[in-house]
């Protein structure tokens, strides 16, 4: 058996937790929007044709803000086409994901969505194939109350008050050769400062997020970030990272520690971020929105047959559809762990995506909507991390892995809302055979109860939630967590991931 030993003591404050760093993604990509969130057919369907059985369940996984309409699909995007009469709305080609946009879901129907289920509007701009003046349109659509066309368009197409929406992103990974209009450091952030200008013209209160690069596996990864900031660094809020991982090669002890490439691709951007603020003389930060992470079996769809053909272009074709195992659901659990540990500058984030997409939850048409393995986690931390991140002490035992070398057995993040009087704890044991025995000091807190101790554990790493086994796999509690006299002891199953709540 390993053991880890740590402490929290409030004095050892990270930052403050963000709620919008339990964002997530929807895109019009496959069937993410239609058949997904979006199905009028469907017996659950509500009067404006959304799944109400989806949507219980986004609220159930706390998404707090939603980054909206891409991802690839944003950078061929005419934002026009999804406003208007429904039945004037333009089909298009979907050059991204090679299918047909039928533009049915618009920005009016998704703002209606996202009302119903209480998040965010993220909204992205196409900067690839369009620019400055068609994002200004759109942000005075948008955001100005009414007196000019454009706002009185958006008024008589039902929506008298201002969309308000705050954040916004400039483009989507302008870095990979994969997207429409992609281009090099120099002229993407030349484009970003000249959009991010005119759009703080316009509204000031506006944020904003540039594009850091696609993955820190990208050959300009770090150059791309400084040359970039170094035309915006004035004129935005956020860089962007975004992040995928996969099992590969039955390499599970690397995939398990996942975090460990995650905590140093934010500590990588956040220093070249720094260096920029420090070249200019800056009294500015510029944070971090996470706004692309999850375990994606990327190379899966790499080798199966894309749709091709000029004329093959499906609407909402099961596209990226993972079905995710427990050592997923594990890895995306210890993934948010990271995002909490640098609560300090990651200041959003989005899981992608939300629906059918590599995406937590799951439906069939006409038929259920059910919980991936990934979708316990997300919920239980959105539910339960509030308040300050704490950086926790840690002793524990060592493993080796190939990719990432020795990495610490037992991960860990905590946080501590004082004036709640509630503290969190989260854990996961990467260790692929052995449980851990974990000991907490918590007398620097004042005292609390054991509330509640959510694990997502199996005998069998690979077992999933399926369309015939939608409750394979769920949450359970971990009985063997004690709290006496401020210390706190717990076994930590294998390949496990555990949440305790104090009180």
């Amino acid at each position: 058996m390993v053991s880890a030993r740590l402490s929290i003591d409030p004095r050892f404050a990270v930052g403050t937790v963000d709620r919008r760093v339990f964002g997530s993604f929807v895109e019009h990509l496959g069937r993410s929007v239609y058949d997904g969130i979006y199905e009028p057919g469907h017996p659950a369907a509500d009067s404006d044709g959304f799944r109400t059985d989806v949507l219980d369940l986004v609220r159930e996984l706390g998404a707090t803000t939603i980054r909206y309409p891409g991802g690839n699909f944003v950078s061929g995007f005419r934002w026009e086409d999804s406003v208007g009469p429904r039945a004037d709305r333009p089909r298009r080609l979907d050059l991204a994901w090679h299918s047909t946009e039928t533009n049915e879901v618009g920005l009016h129907e998704f703002s209606t969505w996202l009302d119903k289920v209480g998040s965010e509007l993220m909204l992205a701009v196409n900067l690839g194939t369009r620019g400055t003046a068609e994002a200004l349109d759109l942000l005075e659509y948008c955001n100005v109350p009414g007196g000019t066309t454009l706002s009185d368009r958006r008024i008589a197409g039902g929506a008298k008050d201002p969309l308000g929406v705050r954040m916004w992103c400039l483009g989507n990974e302008m870095d990979g050769p994969w997207q429409l209009g992609c281009r090099s450091a120099d002229d993407y952030g030349k484009l970003a400062s000249r959009t991010a200008k005119g759009m703080r013209q316009l509204d000031e209160n506006v944020q904003l997020v540039v594009c850091g690069s696609s993955g820190a596996t990208m050959p300009t990864f770090g150059e791309w970030e400084r040359v970039v900031l170094g035309h915006t660094y004035e004129d935005v809020d956020f860089i962007s990272c975004h992040a995928y991982y996969q099992e590969r090669d039955g390499d599970l002890a690397s995939f398990l520690a996942s975090a460990v490439d995650m905590d140093r691709f934010i500590e990588t951007v956040v220093a070249t971020a720094d260096h920029v603020k420090a070249l200019k003389r800056s009294d500015h930060d510029v944070n971090i929105s996470f706004d692309e992470w999850n375990v994606w079996y990327m190379d899966r769809f790499q080798n199966v047959e894309k749709i091709k053909g000029i004329g093959n272009w499906p609407t909402a074709p099961r596209l990226l559809e993972d079905i995710y195992s427990v050592a997923d659901a594990v890895v995306v659990g210890d993934l948010l762990l990271s995002l909490l540990r640098h609560a300090d500058r990651v200041k959003a984030a989005s899981l992608a995506q939300l629906v059918n997409v590599i995406a937590p939850i799951m439906t069939e048409p006409g038929g259920p909507a059910w919980r991936q393995t990934t979708f316990f986690p997300f919920a239980v931390t959105a539910r339960l991390a509030r308040g300050t991140s704490l950086r926790t002490l840690v002793s524990c035992d060592k493993y080796r892995t190939a990719s990432y070398g020795d990495v610490d057995v037992v991960d860990t993040a905590a946080t501590y809302d004082e004036d709640a009087g509630r503290a969190a704890l989260f854990l996961v044991n990467r260790h692929l055979t052995e449980p851990a025995t974990v000991t907490v000091d918590l007398r620097s807190l004042p005292a609390m109860d054991l509330l509640e101790a959510p694990m997502l554990s199996d005998s069998d790493v690979y077992a999933k939630n399926t369309l015939t086994e939608p409750d394979r796999v769920t949450l359970r509690s971990n009985d063997t967590a004690t709290c006496k006299d401020g210390v706190l002891t717990v076994t930590l199953p294998p390949i496990s991931w555990t949440a305790l709540s104090l009180g």
